[in-house]
């Protein structure tokens, strides 16, 4: 229930976090202002002997994110691969969240597998052991299939995951609230949004038969990926809280000195993540959404393998294209033309100037263009950026959430594999060989091609189609027009050519 009773959840937050030390480890870290510590430790400092004492072996931040259960852990994943945003020292205690929380007993696994599949463990393994990963929604086993030896993990779900899961977000739906009622200004931000969009993402993990189906689809899309490969599930041992895939043999990504001494090239390693990040979102509009360091591992020809399925991120063909133009816009240095895309897209309100804007971009990229990223301070660079983003009204963009954080999540495993690597040069390629292929005439030529097959399909209705669209769009306050939940033909149309999606606009008119 979202109610004033949440107010409870969250002094528990701030008192946890000051009770375990974690509050001012994470504000140093951070580099925040002394007058953002001051107040945060003055408010917390009073309910600190409310909080979860959390276990005392592990340091600050990693003791006090577990004790506050997954919705947390799940934000202290993402700090744990920017060690540029919270420190090296920070960053390595919180890669325990990843895939080393305290496990549930095996008792207790073996018992969902039974439940989900109706037939117990030993009737379907050879070998089951011992939780070999646990994260904060599941954890793996290593087993055997009885009937043919191969190796399998099997991803079996927390007890009471779900419950724990949505009494975190509904604290933090009343959180957002609070925020939006004592400050107007954070209604751009669209805080109840964000927490929506992440109850949506979290509520698709905890189906694994949804997890089964993403892995499906993303293998289908990357079959022919050099230097890629994904586990293949058995959809026979999988349900909705057990999942069963092909046992992937590698070293752990996160683990440099291992990778070291298997021989491997760290900087091949770190440009190949990126690349592969990009190209699957450009390409393909899906991608993998959680990409850390505790789901990717090597294998031993240099092969990245990605696990766990359960945030996936999608992107419709204009939001690529304007993605794609941002990113080469910077790249090329072009600062007016990626002010322009903001623009045209919506990203920024139309009242604004845009060289204003370009001018603004420019200070963002000139400071680190060419630099490798030991050079680059990404603390002050994201706080010039909500600078930028107020200053010019932007609104948070809920469809580009995942695509954002993925995207900060990769920049941080490869900057772990290689601090020097220089982000621009390794994208380049991706991006000018997504928007030739997509932007060019040939691509016209494929758009054309899409719009012909639509207008074919519905060609006998389409001129009844469009007169009722052009009379409801004349339609004068005295007749008010039935809401149709559409954009009005003419706009629909423009703003689909413009961003090179009209087959889109033309489907959605049907």
């Amino acid at each position: 229930m979202r109610g004033p009773h949440n107010i409870w959840r969250l002094i528990r937050t701030g008192a946890t976090l000051e009770r375990t030390g974690a509050m001012g480890a994470i504000l140093d870290a951070m580099d925040a202002p002394r007058p953002v510590r001051i107040l945060a430790r003055t408010v917390a400092w009073p309910f600190a002997w409310l909080g979860y004492k959390g276990d005392p072996s592990m340091p600050p931040a990693t003791r006090a994110l577990t004790a506050l259960g997954p919705a947390y852990i799940k934000f202290g994943q993402i700090l744990s691969t920017r060690p540029d945003v919270v420190g090296e020292e920070m960053a390595w205690h919180l890669r325990v969240l990843q895939d080393k929380l305290p496990p549930f007993s095996i008792e207790q696994a073996k018992a969902a597998v039974a439940a989900e599949l109706d037939l117990s463990v030993e009737e379907i393994f050879e070998e089951f052991s011992e939780p070999v990963a646990a994260a904060s929604i599941a954890q793996v086993h290593r087993a055997r299939l009885k009937d043919t030896g191969e190796q399998v993990a099997v991803k079996v779900l927390r007890p009471g995951i779900e419950r724990a899961f949505q009494r975190d977000i509904d604290a933090f739906y009343f959180a957002a609230d609070v925020i939006e009622f004592l400050s107007p200004a954070s209604r751009r931000l669209r805080p109840r949004d964000v927490i929506e969009h992440f109850e949506g993402v979290v509520m698709g993990e905890l189906d694994l038969r949804l997890e089964s189906a993403s892995a499906s689809e993303f293998a289908a899309n990357t079959v022919n990926d050099q230097g890629f490969k994904l586990p293949q599930i058995k959809w026979g041992l999988s349900g909705r809280r057990v999942m069963t895939m092909t046992w992937a043999e590698g070293v752990p990504l996160g683990d440099n000195d291992a990778i070291d001494a298997a021989g491997l090239d760290r900087r091949v390693l770190g440009e190949r993540v990126l690349q592969l990040f990009l190209s699957h979102a450009l390409r393909d509009g899906y991608f993998h959404a959680d990409m850390h360091q505790g789901n990717l591992k090597v294998a031993h020809n240099g092969d990245i393998i990605a696990y766990d399925f359960g945030i996936m991120g999608h992107i419709d063909e204009y939001t690529r294209r304007v993605y794609a133009e941002i990113l080469f816009g910077f790249i090329q240095r072009d600062y007016q033309r990626v002010a322009e895309v903001h623009f045209e897209a919506g990203y920024v309100p139309n009242d604004r100037d845009v060289d204003e804007f370009a001018r603004a971009l420019r200070a963002v990229g000139e400071p680190i263009f060419g630099m490798d990223a030991t050079h680059i301070s990404m603390g002050r660079l994201l706080n010039y950026l909500f600078e930028v983003t107020e200053r010019f009204g932007m609104e948070t963009r809920t469809e580009l959430i995942l695509l954002q954080r993925t995207m900060v999540v990769v920049e941080g495993v490869a900057r772990s594999l290689h601090p020097q690597i220089n982000i621009w040069e390794v994208a380049k390629p991706v991006v000018q060989d997504y928007i030739t292929q997509s932007m060019g005439p040939l691509a016209l030529a494929r758009d054309l091609g899409k719009t012909l097959r639509v207008l074919t399909r519905f060609g006998p209705r389409l001129p009844g189609l469009v007169e009722n669209a052009l009379i409801r769009q004349s339609t004068g306050p005295e007749e008010p027009a039935k809401p149709s939940g559409k954009a009005p033909v003419l706009w629909a149309i423009l703003g689909a050519v413009i961003g090179g999606g009209l087959v889109a606009a033309i489907e959605a008119l049907l």
